[in-house]
């Protein structure tokens, strides 16, 4: 079954583009394509989106406050934020409202579906330079923290791997072990840190210096 897609685009060119190309992977279905974010909580209930793809800039409600509104009636539908911004801002807002993926506009056309792939394999697809300022982010002024949460060995190398931005495609190809390998992996990383997603993982990890 095709994966049901909701865009959220105030530019109607890059709207109908965005469209087209999901359109012609056969893979994604865009039930549902809108300029703002006016009714978002109920455009979302209305089409039940598994991934929305979300502007940050636009008239009225911004893609951040929607993002938050959103989460309140649905926490597990994939966002990834669509946006011409890489500054520390923006990108910090998006992902503590709630956005799984930050991908910039300039990479739409190459990168758009591996991150809708990554992100429903459970990974966070965000560009390289985003990743690194991320993870600098959270290395300020945090404290350490006693509890390893009896993470194995092979948890840990795995665990590292995320924090430096790698997919889950990347981590297996680096290990020399299988997709799903790595992804039972990371749901017991998941489970001894008390998260549910990537970037939860890592912020826990760099936060309390478990890599």
């Amino acid at each position: 079954m095709p994966v049901n897609i909701i865009i959220f685009e105030d530019n109607s060119n890059l709207r109908e583009s965005l469209v087209n190309l999901l359109a012609l992977t056969g893979d994604y279905n865009v039930v549902a394509s809108f300029p703002d974010c006016t009714t978002v909580i109920q455009q979302v209930k209305e089409w039940k989106p598994e991934v929305i793809l979300m502007d940050i800039d636009m008239p009225g409600i911004n893609g951040i406050e929607a993002v938050k509104k959103i989460r309140t009636i649905d926490p597990a539908v994939q966002i990834i934020m669509l946006t011409v911004f890489d500054d520390n801002t923006h990108v910090f807002e998006a992902m503590y409202a709630g956005a799984n993926g930050y991908l910039l506009k300039k990479y739409v056309s190459d990168k758009l579906i591996h991150s809708i792939r990554e992100v429903l394999d459970g990974g966070a697809p965000m560009s390289p330079s985003i990743a690194r300022m991320v993870i600098s982010n959270m290395q300020k002024g945090i404290p350490i923290a006693d509890n390893d949460y009896q993470l194995t060995n092979r948890e840990k190398e795995i665990l590292q791997l995320l924090s430096k931005g790698n997919s889950f495609k990347m981590i297996a190809a680096d290990l020399c072990i299988s997709l799903d390998t790595v992804r039972t992996h990371i749901k017991r990383i998941y489970d001894k840190l008390h998260v549910r997603s990537q970037i939860e993982a890592v912020s826990k990890a760099i936060s309390e210096k478990l890599v």
